[in-house]
């Protein structure tokens, strides 16, 4: 009989936790469907993605491929963006540009954030001299303009696509940690972390098993928000000259070499900067959707 009972118990509780998941996702499918602004971005970004990975299949020319008797080309059928100062198909090089531009949107996001996260986490979590010399160094980073930071990393390491990821990743952190170091100061103190603490867990098991995933609802919408910036800012970066180099595609690096054709060939230089509109857009939608389903206050 003990052993019927301990089976009933385990099994209503795992029912019971699968019930709760169940639950939960349903309820966050029918408010994220709700908002179509934020499914749009969604289905707007897994195009793009689909479009970055599969680029060799998508793109009808091959990027760097120049044909001088082709320049400045106008939009047309064979040519739907047309073609540059080379010759070179526009909407091909938009396709590949694509894999740069969400490949500096998501790598130095992630980087970032982790750092943020942890130093975040830390520093609310422990208070005291911790958290003021962490604050402090968050408050410093914070206090610097973001793009200048980023270029004097980019103009001391040299323009590599590696030293993008390390300067967005320097200047990316601090404002995740200030997040994470707020929602762990209000969660320290909650009952679960309290007992948690009384039957002897770690400081550290507490973080990892408690205080983190409790936080990942505020991190995903943070991610989604802070992608657009890292593409922004290598955008910039390319801009300026001190990011991607010829004869990758990066979209900011489009710009840049179509803006002095700009009256002659807009569309060389207009393209890609409404594709790095569209894109942004999406993850802002995205985000936004996100913040709307996923914090509590929002609901109503």
């Amino acid at each position: 009989m003990k052993i019927s009972k301990n089976i009933f118990v385990n099994n209503g509780i795992e029912a019971s936790d699968k019930m709760v998941t169940n639950t939960f996702w349903s309820d966050f499918k029918h408010s994220f469907f709700k908002n179509r602004v934020a499914v749009v971005g969604a289905v707007v970004i897994l195009v793009i993605i689909f479009m970055a990975v599969f680029a060799p299949l998508v793109s009808p020319h091959a990027p760097n491929k120049t044909h001088l008797q082709l320049q400045f080309e106008k939009p047309s059928l064979k040519y739907i963006i047309g073609c540059d100062f080379y010759g070179r198909d526009v909407f091909s090089r938009l396709i590949y540009g694509s894999r740069i531009s969400l490949l500096i949107g998501l790598v130095p996001t992630l980087i970032s954030m982790t750092i943020g996260t942890i130093i975040g986490i830390i520093s609310g979590y422990y208070g005291g001299k911790v958290d003021f010399i962490l604050s402090a160094v968050s408050d410093m980073v914070l206090s610097f303009p973001s793009l200048l930071l980023a270029m004097v990393v980019m103009y001391t390491l040299g323009a590599t696509l590696i030293n993008i990821f390390i300067a967005l990743s320097v200047i990316g952190w601090a404002g995740t940690a200030r997040v994470v170091r707020s929602q762990t100061m209000s969660l320290k103190n909650r009952e679960f972390v309290e007992a948690s603490r009384a039957i002897g867990v770690k400081n550290s098991v507490i973080m990892l098993r408690h205080i983190f995933p409790n936080c990942i609802p505020q991190l995903l919408v943070l991610f989604t928000l802070n992608i657009p910036s890292s593409i922004l800012s290598e955008a910039s970066l390319s801009f300026l000259g001190i990011g991607a180099q010829p004869p990758a595609s990066s979209w900011g690096l489009m710009v840049s070499e179509g803006k002095e054709y700009l009256f002659n060939a807009p569309w060389v230089a207009i393209a890609p900067g409404i594709a790095i509109l569209i894109i942004v857009l999406a993850f802002n939608f995205l985000g936004d959707g996100l913040r709307d389903v996923l914090d509590p206050y929002l609901k109503q």
